[in-house]
């Protein structure tokens, strides 16, 4: 079989001047991945971490925008949702920071809302040697019949499925932070707020690792942070940790950590995998904008600052 490649991005967050919010270094940094991505060669497809829209949970142009640009592509490309869009890992307890975030937990509306836009989840394919696979795990813990589905699919659909040279998943929170062992964070303090957010709770998170293993994967890509680091690797699985694109994030939490903002390209040749970052060709350094970042509740939603009216 003659060499191919492929491309991972995540976190792509352009956000719109519709919204309620909108920076435009977002949709420049977006707009300059857009053209590297339409600009290469020899791509056989592209894998998408999730963060496909900055708030695309409410709006739907948000949604239409992002895969019509996606659709464009000179490339067929496979994606699981993000928080952005489905909702944030379950939890019934307020944040250490303050924040309500049981007002944000992952819900079956959002999640069937995403699908109907970019298809079903979870998702696992055979193309040419390699079995690429897709999950949207943040629903572990949330008894929503889609947790239901989704165990039922990693540990019994997927291991039974056929087997590749290769099997590479995609997810769009960190397994974990710094070790699969380490223990679940606390929510509640703001000191381990961020690891919690960013990772899958104990528990679950063992019970995913082994049933990645039971179906043979290989490499597991994550998101959400926005911060590159290298590939880690647990009991013969490689954890690649994916940079963003529209913004960084948590740069000074590792030493390795890299905060350059880009995409991966994978290059496989039978057994041999080779990745390269590709950096943004630019990172845009404006500072116009407007609206609050984070996760606003409803009342501190401002439309009236949109530069875009909506249509009524």
């Amino acid at each position: 079989m003659k060499p191919w490649s492929f491309i991972q991005i995540t976190d792509l967050q352009p956000g719109s001047p519709r919204s309620y919010r909108f920076q435009q270094r977002y949709m420049d940094n977006w707009q300059t991945a857009y053209r590297q991505l339409q600009a290469m060669e020899n791509i056989d497809l592209m894998v998408v971490g999730g963060d496909l829209t900055r708030d695309g949970h409410l709006h739907d142009f948000e949604m239409e925008t992002a895969k019509r640009e996606l659709d464009a592509l000179p490339f067929p490309y496979y994606t699981i949702p993000g928080n952005i869009e489905a909702g944030n890992k379950w939890t019934d307890k307020n944040g250490g920071t303050g924040r309500k975030d049981p007002d944000l937990n992952v819900t079956g509306e959002m999640l069937d809302r995403f699908a109907g836009y970019f298809g079903d989840f979870p998702w696992s394919f055979i193309h040419k040697n390699v079995r690429f696979s897709g999950v949207y795990a943040a629903v572990v813990g949330s008894g929503l019949p889609h947790e239901e589905r989704m165990w039922n699919w990693v540990e019994k659909e997927l291991p039974s499925l056929p087997r590749a040279e290769h099997h590479i998943l995609t997810m769009h929170y960190s397994l974990f932070i710094d070790e699969l062992d380490e223990p679940s964070w606390d929510i509640t303090k703001e000191e381990e707020y961020l690891e919690w957010y960013f990772s899958i709770d104990r528990p679950h998170r063992l019970r995913l690792f082994e049933a990645f293993q039971k179906a043979g994967v290989e490499i597991v890509f994550s998101g959400h942070i926005h911060c590159r680091k290298p590939p880690q690797e647990v009991e013969g699985i490689r954890f690649f940790r994916c940079p963003g694109i529209a913004m960084s994030q948590w740069e000074d939490r590792w030493p390795d950590g890299d905060p350059r903002l880009g995409f991966y390209r994978f290059d496989i040749d039978g057994a041999d995998i080779q990745y390269t970052f590709i950096p943004l060709e630019e990172e845009s350094q404006s500072t116009a904008g407007y609206g609050l970042s984070g996760h606003p509740e409803p009342h501190q939603r401002d439309y009236s600052l949109a530069w875009e009216k909506p249509e009524t």
